[in-house]
């Protein structure tokens, strides 16, 4: 008989669960946000509601998990019996398996300008980032290519299982982002002028906070932590019942505000020293970053890191979102794996290679007035991933039975224990009422502030 795998270590567990989230959340999502939120403001209201809302989520999907051993599907399905709570699982797979198809996009023109920068020059002879970035997303051969590459990596990867696989994986890539990280930092905040750059992003202005910036602030919290999709599900049931949910959710948290926080320093400082303000989407990540690296001492070595490191965090977000799928299918150690990774994987890459090709051959094909891509990302980001958080919250809040959730927290701290009631209260009203206002705000149907 085959047994399921486990986590080896409790820091496996958690360097897994917080690699999810970081590639999304705090390189791809948060530079972008707090550049249009307010700087500093914002960056406080996000500390915030991740540790008073989007912490309690996480522990959620946790007890969902931990509790049943099993992946987001069966788990609904045996804590819900002869209902259609599973139905929250399948959306979470719904949900990763769009987002990895236009994700995947990302991670190739990542992959590409890594692989530029390693064996020569990003640019040549006089080009500009902006000229480098329209050739590469318009090129339909070279998108296509660059997010096939990215797949494959993805899909041997997570083919390897648990342990050989996603854990070695993050083992290597989440202490390397950091260091990675320290080496920008240091360099942007030896910059003359990187004074400004830190006034920004970490003194707050709160007479420049909208409405929106809050709503945004809320958003990233939920966004940062993969909360919503089930992929911690997966994840904490391979964890063991010794381990100390409540503890481990503070390590996941911690790691992404800090790397929330490493972000900024790394980049804000930067930009402001040289005279650039910051960009939105993807000309922030693609155009205005390598500008700034160049234009250091050693530029050239310095892109390099940079796209290492956020190559390192595309990577640890992708591997969760092909094994949320994998693991649904896949028998406990799974001689079918492989096959199971190789099947979605492909499928996923099929999926979007027109996302790919929105920037190009198919850049006249919109939905909703937004292009393919965009029209994928305000789907996953706006819709698809405030329901997942809402019904979970509701289902641990209502449905999840009280003895199993009294069992999940023998090995908490005592303060943890006294305080479930309070804990389910929030699940049950407290988060869900901020959660629709939030997304009837997305939807334009409760306008809060411009």
């Amino acid at each position: 008989m085959e047994t399921k795998e486990q986590w080896t270590s409790k820091l496996g567990f958690i360097l897994a669960s917080a690699g999810s989230a970081i590639g999304l959340g705090a390189i791809w999502k948060f530079p972008n946000t707090v550049a249009t939120s307010g700087g500093g403001a914002f960056f406080l209201l996000f500390i915030l509601f991740t540790l008073l809302i989007g912490m309690p989520l996480l522990i959620a999907e946790f007890v969902i998990g931990r509790s049943t051993g099993k992946e987001a599907i069966s788990a609904y399905r045996k804590l819900a019996p002869g209902t259609k709570w599973h139905w929250v699982g399948y959306l979470g797979m719904g949900t990763c398996f769009l987002l990895l198809s236009y994700y995947s996009v990302v991670g190739g023109w990542i992959l590409l300008y890594f692989v530029k920068s390693i064996f020569g020059s990003l640019l040549q002879a006089g080009n500009s980032y902006n000229q480098l970035f329209a050739d590469t997303v318009s090129d339909p051969w070279l998108a296509v290519l660059a997010q096939f590459s990215f797949m494959l990596i993805t899909i041997l990867v997570v083919g390897q299982g648990v342990k050989k696989g996603i854990e070695r994986a993050s083992r290597l890539l989440m202490p390397g982002l950091f260091i990675l990280f320290l080496v920008l930092i240091v360099r942007s905040l030896t910059l003359p002028g990187m004074e400004a750059g830190i006034r920004y992003f970490l003194m707050p202005d709160f007479a420049h906070l909208t409405g929106k910036a809050i709503l945004n602030a809320l958003g990233q919290s939920f966004f940062c932590l993969s909360v919503g999709v089930s992929v911690m599900v997966t994840y904490s049931s391979y964890l063991n019942k010794k381990e100390s949910l409540t503890r481990s959710a503070v390590s996941v948290v911690g790691l992404n505000v800090l790397t929330s926080f490493m972000a900024g320093l790394a980049i804000f400082p930067a930009l402001f020293s040289l005279g650039m303000k910051p960009a939105e989407g993807p000309g922030l990540l693609f155009v205005t970053l390598p500008a700034v690296f160049e234009q250091m001492m050693g530029g050239s070595i310095f892109i390099a890191i940079f796209l290492a490191l956020f190559l390192f965090a595309t990577f640890t977000s992708a591997f969760s979102m092909l094994e949320i799928l994998v693991a649904a299918y896949a028998l406990p150690q799974a001689r079918h794996r492989k096959k199971l990774s190789w099947i979605f994987g492909c499928i996923i890459f099929a999926v979007g290679v027109p996302f790919a090709l929105s920037f190009g051959v198919l850049g006249d094909v919109t939905l909703f007035g937004k292009s393919l891509f965009d029209a994928a990302d305000y789907l996953v980001t706006n819709v698809l991933m405030p329901i997942g958080v809402l019904l979970i919250a509701l289902f641990v809040g209502y449905r999840f039975p009280k003895d199993t959730l009294t069992e999940e927290m023998k090995n908490e701290p005592l303060w943890w224990r006294k305080s479930l009631a309070a804990y389910v209260f929030m699940l049950r009203y407290v988060i869900p009422i901020i959660i629709i206002i939030v997304f009837l705000n997305v939807l334009g149907l409760l306008p809060l502030g411009s």
